[in-house]
């Protein structure tokens, strides 16, 4: 009988660890299917109510580990990341999964349902704010990246940043979990329970389809974006008669765009070296075209000026002397030799104030914020993605907008030629590989938005933060040993 019950729970542990895993491989990842994220976790909440402490862990942490190895590929393949340093990278998310369903067990078992809903989600955004804190990634591992397909959702981002999206989308499963192991004993309370974490979701809800309808009139600019994969324009070009070259077939479609309206052209990041004095002449071909197209035209590029190297972006502006700005979040090992910036630069235009920011940068929710508090409505970024990653990496940059309030126009090769507006709507996009030159012309509304996140910054991660402090004293209030017992609904309070 003991075997027979042993082998069941196995069974039953085993198909928790795989379902979550499923459903987090779809879920997260380069491509993830944003509903899946909701469920996945609840296959190991459930287990928890009923399973070991060790054996919730031990699920909890598999599930997690295997479900986020779609990703290994991308950073060992194409990233080339040593293993040395993926370990951590795949293990710490899953021992931080298996510590927060852990958490929601002791809790649950304890009766302390109210403090279990609560701490599911809190430790997990406390972890990921931490690790923004202290990764040389930012944000990227946030679970928040998985929804940005769902827009109404997404509009959160504008009151609490990534944090309660990350929150909501682990709130939801907890309830369930809670408002399942309440059924029999407390149905009221169940339903109490479930029903406060489902109402505050489609508050939520209510709140983005509101954002979305709103029209707020705006200046509008028309757009320029360009980017070649052709094999030899992918890699940085040599210094000299490469780049030279590259500069000049950029130009030729940069003069392309500004006949057809843009005002404003934006071409990908690295794309060859320029060292002074040599720099001048190509100062001076953009330059020269700016003037005569009467548009600013932003161009990434490694710029040599002994002794600094830095990957920086060249602003020409029509009857304005040459602007720069150097890249502020360098990525590991391939940048490392790079001088990393420190300011901004903004451009005030007739139709509001633009800013330039390249690729990791955005990446990261302090630096958009600077530009936010500048009043920036427009954010123009070069950028360099590594084709695999073109959705997934290449509109992460659209939670920026959402969060401080400005369009972004972002030009990558290997990736995804874009322009989103405030709230993460896709304006117009295409494949950098869709023509040996592809190029996209639209509109873009040119508008500050003041959002709370904007004037509050990371206050939700911090309230998550003492959330979780308040759920490990109530832990430890309630005592390691506390007995598990049934209970009714008069027993609730």
């Amino acid at each position: 009988m003991a075997s027979a019950r042993n082998v069941r729970g196995f069974g039953v542990a085993s198909l928790a660890v795989v379902s979550t895993a499923v459903l987090l491989w779809f879920g997260t990842g380069l491509s993830p299917c944003w509903p899946l994220p909701w469920f996945a976790p609840l296959p190991v909440l459930l287990l928890a109510s009923s399973s070991s402490g060790r054996g919730t862990a031990l699920a909890a942490a598999l599930s997690w580990l295997l479900g986020s190895l779609n990703l290994w590929h991308y950073f060992h393949g194409v990233g080339q990341a040593p293993v040395s340093l993926l370990i951590p990278f795949f293990g710490f998310p899953a021992l931080a999964f298996a510590l927060a369903v852990s958490l929601f067990r002791a809790l649950l078992r304890r009766g302390a349902w109210r403090t279990a809903l609560l701490a599911f989600p809190a430790f997990w955004v406390s972890f990921e704010y931490l690790v923004n804190a202290l990764s040389v990634h930012g944000t990227a591992g946030s679970l928040s990246y998985s929804q940005l397909d769902f827009l109404p959702f997404l509009q959160v981002a504008s009151l609490t940043g990534p944090w309660g999206l990350s929150f909501l989308v682990l709130l939801f499963p907890a309830a369930l979990a809670i408002g399942r192991h309440l059924r029999g004993p407390a149905p009221k309370q169940a339903f109490r329970l479930a029903g406060a974490g489902l109402g505050v979701i489609a508050l939520v809800l209510v709140f983005g389809a509101l954002r979305l309808a709103r029209r707020t009139p705006a200046p509008r600019v028309k757009v320029g974006l360009v980017a070649s994969d052709l094999p030899a324009n992918i890699n940085v070009a040599r210094e000299g008669l490469q780049t030279a070259r590259l500069f000049r077939d950029y130009a030729a479609e940069a003069a392309s765009l500004a006949d057809r309206g843009a005002q404003v052209i934006v071409l990908p990041e690295k794309l060859g070296v320029a060292a002074d004095p040599e720099a001048g002449n190509m100062d001076a071909l953009f330059q020269s075209l700016a003037e005569k197209a009467q548009a600013v035209i932003v161009v990434g590029l490694i710029r040599i000026s002994p002794p600094a190297k830095s990957n920086q972006a060249r602003v020409y502006v029509p009857g304005a002397a040459v602007r720069s700005y150097d890249k502020h979040h360098l990525l590991p090992a391939f940048e490392s030799k790079l001088k990393p910036g420190a300011t901004l630069t903004l451009l005030s235009e007739p139709s509001g104030t633009w800013g330039v920011a390249i690729c990791k940068d955005m990446d990261f929710t302090p630096l958009s914020r600077q530009y936010g508090r500048a009043g920036a409505g427009l954010l123009l970024v070069p950028a360099w993605d590594f084709d695999l990653d073109r959705a997934w990496h290449g509109h992460m940059a659209m939670m920026r907008g959402v969060e401080s309030g400005f369009s972004i126009v972002r030009a990558a090769k290997q990736g995804y030629l874009t322009v989103s507006d405030d709230r993460g709507r896709i304006l117009a996009e295409s494949r950098s590989d869709a023509a040996p030159f592809s190029t996209l012309v639209a509109d873009v509304p040119v508008r500050h938005d003041v959002t709370l996140y904007l004037l509050l910054g990371d206050w939700f991660a911090w309230l998550a933060l003492a959330a979780l402090a308040f759920t490990l004293i109530q832990l430890c209030r309630l005592g390691r040993n506390a007995p598990t017992r049934r209970v009714s609904d008069a027993e609730v309070h």
